[in-house]
């Protein structure tokens, strides 16, 4: 049994070459929620979101995820903007709606290792200026983790580890917690994902120290507004984990009057990524092009990611500041 438990764990921690356990999004700057568990509620709306990622198309055991998120926030009472001088606005906070609740149901298949699970979120907004909001989340996750079988052949078919529980699945409790801070000219954000390591005992020895490992991710973007429609938005995602070097993603995103926006970025881990996307009304459409500047790509057709979303909440409910996707 021993070459089987060296395969599992080669895969399991090795595949791809990065380390990648945890999903990749490239469009995260228009779904934070799915990184961060304080996102959730933090703009006032009610948000659906679809995420669907094939990762290095053509290349077998690549991985492919599919996620489906909702979030709000409770609100007992309206909230307007105010008048706070000649052709000045500033928000002013209430006491009240101060809950947001999200969730979200995902599938990620990375080689012969498949997981689909929930996570269930709850997050608490604070004003700490008249126009910052500090939140802090919590969120419970749990998924059905298995090897796919199909994909493996044994020469013994009395092979023990044929039928462990590996074969069979299990069911994986963990958490995750998250800091969120919002201001009109910039957000920033800190989360820590699978906090119990997703620890995991097993009947034979072999898959005693079997764990995955903690994930911490740290964003940033800040807008710099050259008009009334005109906007470029930096921003910075830092990825890290206990086995792994952290690597970032640095870009720029150009948004013409919240309707239309177009970047590039560039991953450490040697990718450039291209996303555009576009509003009609209350929808939103985003794609992304993932180009890597390792070897595999010339065996791939590069990564596609497909963003679909709606956002609901009336005026007086939404705050105005963050009135971007």
């Amino acid at each position: 049994m021993r070459k089987p438990v060296f395969i599992l764990i080669l895969l399991i921690f090795c595949f791809p070459a990065a380390g990648q356990q945890l999903p990749i999004y490239s469009q995260y700057l228009y779904n934070k929620f799915l990184l961060n568990p304080a996102v959730a509620g933090s703009d006032g709306y009610t948000s659906l979101n679809l995420t669907t990622r094939e990762q290095w198309i053509g290349y077998s055991g690549a991985p492919r995820t599919f996620s489906f998120s909702y979030q709000s926030r409770i609100l007992k009472k309206k909230y307007q903007l105010k008048p706070a001088g000649s052709n000045r606005q500033s928000f002013r906070p209430g006491s009240d709606g101060k809950v947001g609740l999200g969730g979200y149901i995902f599938s990620d298949k990375n080689g012969l290792v498949q997981r689909t699970g929930f996570q269930a979120a709850y997050s608490y907004h604070m004003w700490v200026e008249s126009s910052t909001q500090v939140s802090m989340g919590l969120a419970l996750t749990g998924y059905h983790f298995k090897i796919n079988e199909k994909e493996m052949v044994f020469e013994d078919p009395d092979e023990p580890w044929l039928y462990n529980e590996f074969r069979k699945g299990i069911f994986v409790p963990d958490a995750a917690f998250g800091v969120y801070v919002l201001n009109p000219k910039y957000n920033i954000g800190f989360s820590a994902e699978q906090l119990f390591g997703a620890a995991a005992r097993f009947g034979d020895a072999a898959y005693s120290k079997f764990r995955m490992d903690r994930h911490y991710y740290l964003f940033g973007s800040y807008n710099f507004l050259v008009d009334n429609k005109n906007e470029l938005q930096p921003s910075l995602l830092v990825m890290m984990s206990e086995q792994r070097k952290a690597a970032a993603d640095i870009g720029l995103t150009y948004n013409y009057d919240q309707n239309f926006w177009i970047g590039l970025t560039y991953r450490t881990s040697k990718a450039v990524i291209a996303n555009f996307g576009i509003r009609y009304l209350n929808m939103f459409i985003g794609y992304s092009f993932d180009f890597t500047l390792q070897e595999i790509q010339r065996v791939t057709y590069g990564t596609h990611e497909l963003t679909l979303a709606m956002k609901f909440g009336d005026s007086a409910r939404k705050y105005r500041w963050l009135d971007r996707y």
